[in-house]
């Protein structure tokens, strides 16, 4: 199936959930928040959350300044 991430098409296995998406990208540790199509999915979620053909995901980390 593909999924757009960040922006970027890849192509993934199907079943795939939103925690092992991100545990393959090897950013588990930074990822602060998640949305699928748009909607907010809460960490404690992700795990249950079976992403699906076409769908857009976006994973952001915060980053501190000052």
């Amino acid at each position: 199936m593909n999924i757009k991430v960040n922006g970027e098409v890849k192509e993934y296995p199907d079943n795939l959930t939103l925690d092992k998406l991100i545990d393959d990208l090897g950013i588990k540790d930074k990822v602060m928040a998640s949305a699928v199509n748009m909607e907010i999915v809460k960490k404690d979620n992700w795990s249950s959350c079976i992403l699906k053909d076409g769908d857009i995901i976006e994973l952001l980390d915060f980053v501190g300044g000052g």
